[in-house]
């Protein structure tokens, strides 16, 4: 993500007190093949897991993407019971992580900002681990929110996620996972991280999880 300096500081001093960074696709490139892997593991999971058939599992997990924000949500929202935990396992867990590399220029920007730093993503906390120690990243920021953070296991219920994106469906399902983009997802996060939401800035990417 490019962070636009006029953005983000005034004459009087910083513009924002807090900075959301999102992970994906964010703080690294895409060329690194963890979008790709992780859209392939994706469909694998939906179609050996779940059962769906191979030939449906491409149109199906860009629609439910497309509608709920993740391939998650939008499974869990149509009626599909799986285990959160073997999930992500199985999405990231095969990940090319090796992939990414010690990044010392991105490192020193980060940590030059006076701002505070926080991720902000929708996959699971080990997955943010990984990338953040593959990066050299992990003294940068000073907390993590993820799926866990925003769907602790004692508040998985059924949810009035109110989307922030139009459709002509009055009657679509809705997913009892918490997640970007939904206003509930921004709400809870802006909470955890005690920010000011006029004094926050959150930069984003790319997530089919």
């Amino acid at each position: 993500m490019v962070l636009d300096e006029n953005r983000c500081v005034t004459d009087q001093g910083p513009r924002y007190d807090c900075l959301l960074f999102d992970l994906d696709d964010t703080l690294y490139p895409l060329s690194s093949g963890l979008a790709a892997a992780c859209t392939n593991n994706i469909r694998d999971y939906v179609n050996q897991k779940l059962g769906v058939e191979k030939s449906r599992v491409p149109d199906l997990s860009r629609e439910l993407y497309k509608t709920y924000g993740t391939t998650m949500a939008g499974l869990r929202a149509v009626g599909y019971e799986f285990d959160y935990d073997d999930y992500h396992s199985f999405v990231h867990g095969r990940l090319p992580y090796e992939n990414l590399k010690p990044d010392p220029v991105l490192k020193n920007l980060l940590l030059s900002m006076p701002q505070r730093k926080i991720i902000f993503t929708n996959g699971d906390k080990v997955h943010a681990a990984k990338v953040l120690n593959r990066l050299g990243l992990e003294d940068c920021f000073e907390g993590i929110i993820c799926f866990e953070t925003l769907n602790p296991p004692s508040k998985i219920t059924e949810s009035n996620n109110e989307w922030n994106m139009p459709t002509d469906n009055s009657t679509i399902p809705k997913t009892p996972i918490i997640c970007k983009p939904s206003k509930d997802a921004m709400e809870q996060a802006l909470r955890l991280a005690n920010a000011d939401p006029q004094r926050t800035c959150e930069g984003t990417g790319v997530s089919k999880d």
